[in-house]
Order: C-alpha cells, then structure tokens, then sequence
C-alpha cells in the first residue's frame, strides 16, 4: 500500500476566494427561493453564481447552516453531478 497521498488540485481555489455570495438567490429542490417563507427545517440549497471571470457558478449549501461551507462547481461540474443523481448514483444502497 502506497502511504503517498495524491496531489491536491484545486482548479477554483482562485474563484471560491472571490465568489460574491451577497447578492446569491439561493433555492431549494422544490424551486422556492430562501426568502424566510419557506418550510423550517434542513434543505439543500444551490444559487447560480456569476463570477468575473465570466463563468457562472454553482453554489451549494446547507440552509441549517447559511453561513457555513458552500460547495462551488464549474458548469461541467454541475452537469456531472445532476447527471449522476438522475442516474442514481448516489441513491442509497437498500
């Protein structure tokens, strides 16, 4: 067993720095925005995120926890993922 561990990459460690959350519309699955009318309780929550750089991003977090880590994706990033869950990728194993 090989002790080295892989090399980090962090291809948005630049954007996540300077990623303006702010003005972020954060949404849940159910389509409702995070206005403070919505369901009490623990959700995802994503926002579509436009960077200076001309990308836009996005955006995941826990609404437990709204300032707490947020997850950034690229585009192709997103699409992977959605793609994944809609495959059930990450469905449970039972």
């Amino acid at each position: 067993m090989n002790d080295e561990a892989a090399p980090i990459y962090d291809d948005k460690k630049q954007v996540r720095g300077s990623l303006d959350l702010t003005g972020a519309r954060w949404q849940r699955g159910d389509g409702d925005s995070t206005d403070g009318s919505g369901v009490d309780g623990e959700h995802v929550e994503v926002a579509f995120v436009p960077h200076t750089d001309g990308v836009t991003y996005v955006a995941m977090r826990n609404s437990a926890q709204p300032t707490g880590p947020v997850l950034v994706f690229t585009p192709a990033e997103w699409d992977a993922f959605v793609k994944g869950a809609r495959d059930g990728e990450f469905d449970e194993p039972w």
